[in-house]
């Protein structure tokens, strides 16, 4: 059996740092000849990373992705090839996502990406122009390899099919595919599709890990065999070259003049599996969200050139989550917790705060607003003269929190953290230049009960109670005036996420979640709050994608809207 060495390259790049990732292929280059591989495969435009969006419009960004690629391809002198991915073509709308065959100091080959998806996060056919060149197969140590690149393998029938009917012994996949949670299954289920499609071939899925502004990636790449069995799989939210000897099947189809074979590695085959490559565990879906809220927030800070972050400490479950999230993502030494008290807030939230941040090992300073907003109130006293106090004069006391922490931000150099959830955005349960003044709200796409959920198992993790139970099972409150109570406002989370992830992800309409057993007047009350809500969401910082659909670039709702 002829047998080919593959090193999955999973690399964390960097959108525009071309120098950089040009290093990052380098260096795992270096390691890929080490372990003797005959192919180092690595993420969708490696050069570029991903996504580049309009960036891509620009000639010299395009120009200089290019000349990268070929300086790169001219320190690659050894046994192993490399499939790299880069923008070819020009800007202003016509670049290709492309990948190139490296061996013996020069680009052998290009691919051009056939299927350019235009759904949910992605939209590719902006910035890129589909492949339409003929389908061609690259032999690397006497193997005859097929390379297709991420949405090419989701398409039934699609170029992995047609690589496969022409004679291919191995498919390469080259990905750039985000998270969301329990996608690392839904991709070896695709995959599964594909190899059964194909009558039977071994198929390598790359992927990207990293944070990149609301995306995060999540790696988890694997390799299948023949019969669509895992053979190998790197871990999840981490850098790893995984190196795996993959049997490449007997095909009795010869090449012919539609498929023609290019020449890539000269290199003599193996006849052998030598070692099991590790197949990594299916994370527990709670460990795996953490960490992948862990490595968004840590890339977003770090990839922004900042070290430190600071973030509002109320004794809540949001923002003891989110500070505890941070910790993880950036070491509890550069976090920094501040909590503001007001003539509202409770004693144990107080003491709850700073039990909290002493078990967590973070920072913490208290900054009380109450001269703040007895002043704002005194200012505002003949203006408001014969109105009752209500939500204006609680909101005050959020903005007010929001201008502390970006005075604080502002002197030493430290990036905010805002600490709302999916369930409170979805509503509108938040205040604008208040809660939501930050860069980057890192639970910003996790509904509330998984807020709980997360927060339990962070302390089973760590085998001791860091978050207080007492945090964990207080009723929710933003303590702007007395007795607050999120149910007072809202209902239950128990029957409200449910009923926002219907409505949000599952795109029904009214009429729909009450055919699905919604309470007609809850229903309406809490979609109609979503929908008059999308004015501040636009207005909110970006946070971790971690969802099928989450704010942002995935679901985009006109703010003047009539339908409801």
């Amino acid at each position: 059996m002829a047998v080919l060495r593959v090193a999955l390259c999973q690399i964390n790049t960097k959108v525009g740092d071309l120098t950089g990732n040009a290093q990052r292929i380098r260096d795992a280059m270096a390691e890929a000849e080490r372990e003797g591989a005959d192919l180092a495969l690595f993420p969708e435009l490696t050069i570029t990373g991903y996504p580049p969006e309009d960036l891509l419009l620009k000639s010299g960004f395009i120009a200089k992705n290019i000349q990268v690629l070929h300086d790169v391809a001219a320190s690659i002198r050894g046994r192993c090839a490399a499939a790299i991915g880069f923008a070819d073509g020009q800007g202003h709308g016509q670049a290709y996502n492309a990948l190139a065959v490296v061996s013996d100091g020069e680009v052998k080959a290009t691919y051009h990406k056939r299927a350019l998806p235009n759904i949910s996060v992605f939209d590719e056919k902006r910035v890129f122009l589909p492949g339409t060149e003929p389908m061609r197969l690259h032999e690397i140590a006497g193997i005859r390899v097929g390379m297709s690149i991420c949405e090419d393998g989701w398409i039934a029938g699609g170029p992995i099919s047609q690589l496969a009917a022409g004679g291919a012994q191995i498919i390469i996949n080259m990905n750039a595919s985000p998270y969301y949670r329990r996608k690392a299954h839904v991709r070896e289920v695709e995959m599964r599709a594909r190899i059964e499609e194909a009558g039977g071939v071994p198929l390598v899925y790359g992927n990207q890990v990293g944070g990149q502004d609301e995306l995060v990636f999540d790696g988890s790449s694997f390799v299948l065999d023949a019969s669509g069995v895992v053979i190998a799989r790197a871990g999840h939210c981490v850098e790893e070259l995984l190196v795996v000897d993959v049997e490449a099947i007997e095909r009795s189809v010869p090449p012919t003049a539609a498929f023609p074979v290019i020449p890539i590695s000269p290199s003599s085959g193996r006849t052998a599996v030598v070692s099991a490559p590790r197949v990594a565990p299916i994370e527990d879906e709670l460990d795996e969200l953490h960490s992948a809220l862990v490595l968004a927030t840590r890339d977003y800070v770090k990839k922004n050139g900042f070290t430190d972050i600071c973030l509002g400490l109320s004794g809540g479950i949001d923002s003891t989550l989110t500070a505890a999230i941070a910790a993880d993502a950036l070491g509890p030494e550069n976090v920094h917790c501040v909590l503001m008290p007001s003539r509202f807030s409770s004693e144990h939230s107080v003491t709850d705060a700073v039990e909290f941040a002493e078990r967590l090992g973070v920072s913490h300073r208290t900054i009380p607003i109450e001269p703040a907003h007895a002043a704002f109130l005194d200012m505002f006293a003949e203006s408001f003269a014969g109105r009752e106090p209500g939500l204006t004069e609680e909101n005050l006391q959020s903005r007010i929190r929001g201008v502390i922490l970006m005075g604080l931000t502002n002197k030493f150099g430290w990036l905010v953290l805002t600490t709302g959830n999916k369930s409170e955005a979805a509503v509108g349960y938040s205040t604008l230049y208040g809660d939501t003044a930050g860069a980057y709200a890192a639970i910003k796409d996790v509904y509330k009960l998984d807020v709980y959920a997360l927060s339990r198992r962070f302390n089973e993790r760590a085998g001791r109670e860091i978050i207080p139970e007492s945090v964990i099972t207080k009723p929710p409150s933003a303590e702007l005036r007395p007795d607050q109570r999120d149910d007072q406002s809202l209902p239950p989370y128990e029957e409200l996420d449910p009923l926002l992830e219907a409505y949000i992800e599952g795109d029904r309409t009214l009429e729909q979640l009450i055919e699905m057993g919604f309470d007609k007047d809850v229903a309406t009350r809490i979609t109609r709050l979503v929908d008059v809500a999308e004015f501040k969401r636009r207005q909110s910082p970006l946070g971790a994608r971690v969802t099928k659909k989450a704010f942002g670039r995935d679901r985009r709702l006109p703010i003047t809207n009539g339908f409801r």
